[in-house]
């Protein structure tokens, strides 16, 4: 239970400049759709044949429907929790819960931010060949590094400006998706997809892909990425005209990636040879599309690409900030980081999850680092505040809090049990390595929490807290042992 500190009561806020259905379904399906389906193809391919995909799509399909529906009905049944994933993990399970739940997920963000980065310009090499290489050259950092904070600055004009750019911008990046699926459609051939249906004959570098229980769980984390944002109209629940509008642009945005991401996946596979489309750099999708129209067709989606990542880059920077600015309002992050500015930006968030994002950048020159090892780690980081949201709904559901008045108990307790055994799973296909390495950050990031709990003169942990902490410290330290060691290789698929 959350520390007495801790109250859901709010006052209204008026709903002027708050934001509306469309502008939260647009964070949604932007949050989502950003690099992930464009490199899909390659990365699925050197995973999975088509069954096991098809297994994994339904296990990661029925998962993600299940949390889509416990934010939905979180939102509708604790609309006075703000900051969405944060604000149910701090609800259900205390303070300090709720602090790895908004550190989780803004640490994901902002490394996600960084592979955004490294793509787009690795994605920008298809114009200026030799220049950007895989997005990791001294060039390619430093115009990350110019993107970066143009982007910074825009968003300290304000959220409501930012959102607006955001509708915009994932209105047009789901054009070229589309246009991809009417060519893919025209250019399919079965034969391709069924050479190897089970994938017992393929390898991919010479391995093979193992058994149908390896494929599926190979794939798991990358399904997980092209979804992570499914949470963001709960993020912004404070912002929304209408609580209600937060369930159903979840649900919404949720169905519309979903029936993209199967498109492209699916068809991909009969387009290419599978161990052919693995070998494909990213994105992939170019690849196919030169091979399908020509080479115009490579450039068509590179543009598509860029437009896309500078869309999911500015929504994610917006969710960087917000998750900080709710937590620092309630003593669980320093206070100055939910200081607005004059335009309602976080601004001392947003430097700090900027300089974060920079930080990674240069490190990419030291490391040998890959988009998809960075993609790898940013997924591992956020499997603790999924399970944490479906944690609550399965615990409001169990004990019957706000269904005093009946409807819909049984369901939802089926709801939260299956998502939470889909988080559950979701660590153990993750892998000891990427644990470990969430563990360091989590250990690290926990100075941020004593600063605010010392800051507000609240007490640091509660005994079940406590546990829970020296737990993380302790993996965090076997974690680091390991990348001594050479056992782990940070930033690297």
């Amino acid at each position: 239970m959350p520390d007495t500190d801790v109250s859901t009561e709010k006052p209204a806020a008026p709903s002027a400049g708050k934001l509306g259905l469309a502008a939260l379904t647009a964070i949604v399906i932007g949050s989502m759709i950003g690099s992930g389906i464009f490199a899909l193809p390659s990365q699925m391919a050197g995973k999975a044949a088509p069954i096991p995909l098809l297994i994994g799509w339904i296990v990661t399909g029925a998962g993600m429907l299940m949390l889509a529906f416990v934010f939905q009905t979180l939102a509708t049944r604790k609309p006075n929790v703000d900051g969405g994933v944060y604000g149910y993990a701090r609800e259900g399970f205390g303070n300090y819960i709720g602090f790895t739940s908004a550190f989780g997920y803004w640490a994901s963000a902002w490394m996600g931010n960084a592979s955004y980065l490294v793509l787009l310009m690795a994605t920008l090499d298809h114009f200026l060949p030799g220049t950007f290489t895989e997005g990791t050259t001294p060039a390619a950092i430093l115009g990350a590094s110019i993107l970066l904070w143009l982007m910074h600055f825009l968003t300290l004009r304000g959220v409501q400006t930012a959102a607006f750019v955001n509708t915009i911008v994932t209105i047009a990046k789901v054009v070229p998706i589309l246009a991809f699926i009417a060519v893919a459609i025209v250019g399919f051939k079965m034969g391709l997809f069924s050479a190897d249906l089970w994938g017992t004959h393929t390898e991919i570098k010479g391995e093979p892909l193992g058994d149908t229980l390896t494929q599926v769980r190979n794939m798991m984390l990358i399904t997980v990425w092209v979804f992570i944002g499914i949470e963001g109209a709960a993020v912004y629940s404070e912002r929304a005209k209408t609580r209600s509008d937060v369930g159903k642009a979840t649900v919404a945005g949720f169905l519309a990636v979903l029936s993209l991401l199967l498109l492209v996946n699916f068809l991909s596979y009969g387009l290419m040879a599978q161990a052919e489309l693995a070998g494909l750099p990213d994105p992939s999708m170019a690849g196919l599309m030169a091979q399908q129209v020509g080479p115009w067709g490579a450039g068509f989606v590179s543009v598509a690409l860029i437009v896309s990542l500078l869309g999911a880059l500015l929504a994610w920077v917006l969710l960087c900030a917000e998750i900080l600015r709710i937590p620092a309002k309630e003593a669980v992050m320093p206070a100055t980081l939910g200081r607005e500015n004059a335009h309602g930006s976080p601004a001392a968030a947003l430097w700090l999850t900027n300089g974060c994002v920079q930080t990674v950048l240069i490190l990419t020159l030291f490391f040998e680092s890959t988009y998809l090892g960075l993609v790898l780690l940013a997924t591992s980081l956020i499997l603790l505040p999924y399970l944490w949201s479906a944690a609550y709904q399965l615990l409001l559901a169990v004990r019957g809090e706000t269904y005093e008045q009946g409807g819909g108990r049984a369901r939802d307790i089926v709801i939260g049990a299956v998502a939470l055994l889909y988080a559950i799973w979701l660590v153990y296909a993750g892998g000891l390595e990427y644990l470990l390495t969430a563990a360091i950050f989590y250990a690290v990031g926990t100075v941020m929490y004593l600063w605010a709990r010392r800051e507000s003169r609240q007490p640091l942990f509660t005994t079940a807290e406590l546990v829970i902490f020296v737990v993380l410290v302790a993996a965090g330290a076997v974690g680091i042992w390991q990348i001594a060691t050479g056992n782990i290789a940070v930033f690297s698929d």
